[in-house]
């Protein structure tokens, strides 16, 4: 192998494995002695070996936080927005793990094992590793894994033998595919297949991604019906207003609207109560109950919204969120992927930034204006009048703080946007 090579994992055959394991401990050793290894860690790997060492994660263990209590991890069940794809992930891969002697477990977007099923024996040994229901498996806390690197990375991970950061799981291969909201991209939990590494296939990591892709779909379809019925409920109500209002899901999502254009979304208050509430793309609004939602009353006489400010937090390496404050009130937004990369570089340009210059940003191609374009749109419906364009920026009497990791290196983890890469890169 060439020094600047990395191990192909989708090329290994049975018999490879072994040396593979050998070679990755050499790699993992060497790396965390400060050396150059001869054959270098997959990116991602080695992307989260260099978050591992920052944080300072022990590489000999794993300093595990308790469990879950039983009541806990059912009342995390109920909430999850997994559990209505719960029987589509166990048709999928629980038959196959089983045969394959694998384990496979559903995660929440903390990293918190909810769902556990699989091969009788692999179960036993998952629980001498901790890999148990109430587990906590983020990064932070055990390491470079199949839950918590995709957590991370936002990404479908494979992670072989010594490729965790953690020496006593080298015995596992685990593979890990995210599950997003497919409305918003917002990180719902991860999807998980693991088992001894002789058993490692691969495929596995297409498989896995699939399943992943299959249970967004019946989200979607989910979330389609359930807009259908707050419309039939809604639409008798509407047709009694006068002025502008519009029935929302409980994730704001738009059934229907009279009195307005049609919007997709509108942000709610983290929150919502019955009564007065402040939208910043609507102004001051009233909220009442309705069966699966909400109905939105648009204040159309309200008074001017003093200076505003905007506290943009990206410091974590998962769940970034904005806060707007102002004399109207205050109001949380939890914001996806695209949308926490777009409002950082805004925040970095205030003098502006046109669609071709966020396009070269993001992309490294000036000339991807429309998807752009279709961004910055969804942005300024729930920022409302904080944000101006021609060019795009915060407006001027707008304070803006932004929220950053301790190391540039943890910026925005997941992002491949050619400017948060350079921030990422150490100067010098």
């Amino acid at each position: 192998m060439n020094k600047d090579s990395t191990i192909d994992l989708a090329r290994l055959s049975a018999m490879d494995v072994t040396f593979a394991s050998h070679l990755l401990k050499g790699v993992r050793d060497a790396t965390l002695s400060g050396q150059r290894p001869r054959v270098m860690p997959r990116p991602d790997i080695g992307e989260s070996w260099g978050r591992m060492l920052r944080g300072g994660v022990d590489p000999d263990r794993d300093f595990r936080r308790g469990l879950l209590s039983v009541d806990e991890v059912e009342e995390r069940r109920r909430s999850s927005p997994l559990l209505p794809v719960l029987p589509l992930l166990r048709e999928a891969l629980v038959t196959v793990a089983e045969a394959a002697q694998h384990i496979m477990v559903v995660s929440d977007a903390d990293g918190r094992i909810l769902w556990r099923e699989g091969h009788p024996a692999m179960l036993r040994k998952g629980d001498q590793h901790g890999f148990e229901v109430g587990a906590l498996w983020s990064e932070d806390v055990v390491g470079t894994n199949g839950v918590g690197t995709p957590l991370v990375t936002r990404r479908p991970v494979q992670v072989f033998s010594a490729e965790h950061f953690v020496r006593s799981h080298h015995q596992w291969t685990c593979t890990g595919a995210p599950v997003t909201d497919p409305r918003d991209g917002r990180l719902l939990g991860v999807v998980d297949v693991s088992g001894p590494l002789e058993t490692m296939h691969p495929a596995t990591l297409a498989w896995v991604r699939s399943v992943a892709q299959l249970a967004q779909a019946r989200l979607r379809e989910l979330h389609t019906a359930g807009l259908e019925r707050l419309r039939a409920v809604a639409a008798p109500v509407l047709a009694r207003i006068g002025g502008r209002a519009l029935a929302v899901d409980g994730n704001g999502w738009t059934a229907a609207v009279t009195g307005m254009p049609l919007v997709d979304r509108v942000a709610l208050p983290t929150s919502l109560a019955e009564g007065p509430c402040w939208i910043p793309s609507l102004g001051c609004c009233k909220a009442a109950p309705l069966p699966g939602g909400w109905l939105i009353m648009v204040d159309d006489d309200p008074e001017p919204l003093a200076a505003t400010r905007v506290v943009l937090d990206i410091s974590r390496a998962r769940r970034w969120s904005m806060e707007v404050s102002g004399a109207a009130g205050s109001w949380t937004h939890e914001l996806s992927p695209r949308h926490a990369e777009l409002l950082y570089l805004l925040a970095l340009h205030r003098g502006g930034r046109s669609a071709s210059g966020l396009a070269a940003d993001l992309f490294g191609d000036p000339a991807r204006t429309v998807t752009v374009r279709a961004e910055m749109s969804r942005v300024r419906r729930y920022l409302g009048g904080l944000l101006a364009h021609r060019p795009y920026r915060f407006m001027e009497d707008t304070e803006v703080e932004v929220l950053l990791p301790d190391d540039p290196r943890d910026l925005l983890p997941h992002s491949s946007a050619p400017a948060v890469v350079r921030a990422r890169t150490p100067q010098g």
